[in-house]
């Protein structure tokens, strides 16, 4: 049985099933770290839209454990404490990773073998809200099979996810056409993605920006971009969307997302990040204590690249 550490922690939490706005932030015991496990002090912990989108989903509570439950995937942090039987890391190392349902706390344990090493280039608040729109976006890619001079629409471009697709595909040697609002139109043109605002009329602006087609489609933003992107006729096994499941399935289109990469996948776009491959922008930090807050602005949509929340230490 582990022993209790007498660290000061708090993390976010659900008392009981319910929405975003239902979030509390806590006090808890910490755990020692066990065999093969690590104490993480954490510096930076992201938020992602799946986040609330389970709290919405039908059955979303069902197998998922008793409360209070712990929220959010994405952090960064130190290790301040080791485990028995651990040897590939020490005291004071800096890494980042993924902790389903929380990692929004200021202090976790963790298997040892689920840590990256965080890139001395990468910022707390990068690494830190990397591992779900990483890997998500390494895999859609990836599933897309881009290559060298197809022309990829990536819808929600400027946001997590879209923003390291559009410059996965950039590097595959794609053009990239990237829908989002018209204030993040002249950070696409920074990256060399070709902006085009969403909404009524969609259709008729791909047509005229790519009168040769589209050669894949990264869905982020859901089903307007399905459908634009079957009444151009795309392959129905080279459009893929990462938040419209059920009806990209009554659709007949892919759901790659996340659990087709793995850490190995995550540890490059790190290095992409650090090397200055990829722009990874942060829109804004939030303290733990103002998770609610937070929540509305990545719910409020055209954010440019991830909410982060930053834990206060003690």
């Amino acid at each position: 049985m582990r022993r209790e550490k007498n660290h000061l922690n708090v993390r976010v939490q659900l008392e009981a099933p319910g929405s975003v706005q239902d979030l509390v932030v806590q006090p808890i015991a910490v755990a020692e770290p066990g065999e093969g496990e690590v104490l993480i002090a954490v510096r930076s912990t992201g938020l992602n839209p799946m986040d609330w989108k389970l709290f919405e989903r039908p059955g979303a509570w069902k197998g998922v454990g008793q409360f209070p439950l712990g929220n959010g995937n994405d952090f960064s942090g130190v290790v301040e404490q080791i485990g028995p039987g651990v040897s590939q890391w020490t005291v004071g190392d800096e890494v980042f990773g993924g902790y389903p349902r929380g990692a929004q706390a200021t202090r976790l344990v963790i298997a040892a073998d689920r840590l990256l090493p965080k890139p001395r280039a990468l910022t707390w608040e990068q690494a830190g809200s990397m591992d779900i729109a990483g890997r998500t976006a390494v895999a859609s890619v990836r599933a897309m099979g881009i290559q060298f001079g197809e022309t990829v629409l990536v819808s929600a471009a400027a946001g997590g996810v879209g923003v390291v697709a559009a410059q996965l595909a950039l590097l595959a040697g794609a053009r990239v056409i990237g829908t989002a609002s018209e204030h993040n139109h002249d950070f696409l043109k920074s990256l060399g993605v070709e902006p085009i605002s969403y909404g009524a009329g969609l259709l008729q602006r791909i047509r005229t920006l790519a009168p040769e087609g589209l050669s894949a489609v990264l869905d982020n933003s859901g089903r307007e971009t399905i459908d634009v992107a079957v009444a151009l006729g795309v392959d129905l096994q080279r459009i893929n969307t990462v938040v419209e499941r059920d009806y990209a399935v009554r659709m007949g289109v892919q759901t790659v997302g996340m659990h087709g990469a793995d850490l190995a996948d995550l540890r490059e776009i790190g290095e992409h990040v650090a090397l200055r491959r990829i722009n990874y922008p942060i829109h804004a930090t939030y303290p733990l204590e103002e998770v609610r807050s937070a929540y509305e602005v990545l719910r409020g949509g055209h954010v440019r690249g991830k909410v982060v929340l930053v834990p206060t230490l003690a």
